[in-house]
């Protein structure tokens, strides 16, 4: 029997840091991966943690024994900021939205239809060992652990099924900075109420508070930082000025036009903003091309003058093509590519600008049944069971029209997608054409073209995260992740009271 290790030899858990906010968008995310930055560039062993997350952006990372698994993008991006390798016990579940009231339920990686189908409340106590397995293991692996909450910590109808924010920062006890968007107006009322609607033993986990998105003169907002101390014991550690395009993609469906795009509009690309649009971070690297207007595309007006129109992916591709010929934009974008007009598809819209969806199993839309699709490529979507998730790289083929500089140019990303797309064999018959583009290795199945050439649809995402691609189609390059984690950084040492960040993790 192996004695127990004593407290001199046992190995030492990682201190963890947590981010709280008094709001959903008070700015947890964005902080949470200049942190894990600032402590990385200390030479020090760093991972994020989210305990769940509820977003339709994931992105494909190692999970147990090496398969492959999906995570919140924020938590992905999080950990290329920690200088590690994203791995699914950074964001053990992941609850992607499906309808109003149904979410899809990824553990540790894997879709889970059990969890799927539980009452939430239950669910939560379900899966809340899996969830503290996941951090300890990660405490064990690090020195540093920066953990973000989800929208408050104190909504007192949601408390006792907490596994996000005040039972994650008890049970590593973590020390938390609580912050807010003053931007809103109400900050220090967010602030206090935030904290005293939390029990005594939550409330001393609390080091600090964070005054985020605020314009003007600093010396203004005196004498409430310390009037709040006063009343908490709490100081107000940091004001941080408004900071629209820090370049780090926002965490959830969040349509922001705002860019650092200059001169003049030379493509004006539309993207198609469907209810349950997916993984929308991709086209970040378009919000800053020079000469580019990025707009997210609601109705048919929203397409005039547009000179690409791209259909994003989508978590329910049957409702969204549904809700698309709601607002007549089916016809508007058959014009446009009737017109000559460049199309472009991204796994669900791929599945979309093909001749028909067949869904068997009741996989996307439950309700919904088969349906049939835009007509512009001539394939076919049935939905499978299993869920495709994995890592590709491979060089595009001969690509024709609007596309043509894409010819051979080496691209990577990644599949998150329960529909196989195959050519539609009576269209093929009857004298459409459907050109294969894209190989892996695998299979042909990665991207498609028209015969016209300005239709293409590919189940690659990250195809604007490419380099070679943005060099390609617009002769430029972005400013890289890695410089805007770096960017970050240095704004908490600029604006972050002088050795906060450092006695948090002492």
């Amino acid at each position: 029997m192996t004695a127990p290790e004593s407290p001199a030899t046992a190995p030492r858990l990682a201190r963890c840091v947590m981010v709280l906010g008094t709001t959903s968008g008070a700015g947890k995310s964005w902080l949470t991966t200049a942190l894990c930055r600032h402590y990385a560039r200390l030479g020090l062993k760093v991972a994020p943690f989210k305990a769940q997350n509820m977003s339709n952006n994931a992105r494909v990372v190692v999970g147990p024994g090496g398969a492959l698994g999906e995570i919140g993008s924020a938590q992905y991006f999080q950990a290329l900021a920690a200088r590690a390798t994203p791995e699914v016990r950074m964001n053990p579940l992941l609850l992607k939205p499906e309808a109003d009231t149904r979410s899809q339920v990824v553990l540790l990686g894997q879709v889970s239809r059990e969890l799927s189908d539980m009452p939430w409340r239950g669910r939560s106590l379900h899966v809340w060992p899996q969830l503290a397995a996941a951090l300890d293991d990660l405490r064990a692996d690090h020195d540093v652990v920066v953990i973000e909450g989800a929208g408050s910590p104190a909504e007192i109808n949601l408390h006792a099924s907490d596994i996000v924010n005040m039972r994650v920062a008890l049970h590593a006890q973590a020390r938390c900075l609580l912050v807010t968007d003053i931007d809103r107006g109400g900050a220090f009322a967010h602030l206090y109420g935030t904290w005293a609607l939390l029990p005594p033993e939550e409330r001393a986990l609390i080091h600090g508070f964070v005054l985020n998105k605020f314009r003007g003169d600093a010396a203004l907002l005196a004498p409430a930082p310390q009037m709040l101390q006063d009343l908490t014991g709490i100081p107000t550690v940091a004001t941080l000025p408004m900071w629209w395009r820090h370049g780090l993609p926002e965490e959830d469906g969040v349509f922001d036009d705002r860019s650092l795009s200059s001169g003049v509009v030379t493509k004006t690309i539309a993207v198609i903003a469907y209810p349950r649009i997916s993984n929308l971070d991709e086209f970040q690297p378009l919000k800053n091309m020079p000469g580019v207007r990025l707009v997210w595309a609601r109705s048919p007006a929203d397409l005039h003058g547009a000179d690409w129109v791209i259909l994003p992916g989508s978590k329910a591709t049957a409702a969204d093509l549904a809700w698309l010929r709601a607002q007549g934009l089916d016809a508007a974008i058959n014009a446009h590519a009737g017109q000559g007009g460049a199309v472009l598809g991204i796994c669900g819209g791929l599945q979309m600008l093909g001749e028909a969806l067949i869904d068997p199993h009741g996989i996307e839309a439950p309700d919904l049944g088969n349906a049939p699709g835009l007509g512009l490529l001539a394939a076919v979507t049935l939905f499978a069971p299993d869920k495709t998730v994995r890592h590709c790289a491979a060089t595009l083929g001969e690509v024709q029209g609007p596309w043509a500089a894409l010819s051979g140019v080496p691209v990577s990303g990644y599949e998150i997608h329960h529909g196989q797309t195959a050519a539609h064999p009576a269209m093929l018959a009857a004298g459409h054409t459907l050109r294969p583009v894209l190989l892996d290795g695998v299979d042909t199945g990665l991207a498609y073209q028209n015969a016209a050439g300005n239709v293409l649809g590919l189940y690659l995402h990250g195809l604007f995260e490419n380099p070679a691609v943005l060099r390609a189609l617009f002769g430029t390059e972005v400013t890289t992740l890695d410089t805007v984690f770096d960017q970050l950084a240095d704004y908490l040492g600029t604006h972050f009271e002088p050795g906060v960040l450092d006695a948090l993790i002492a």
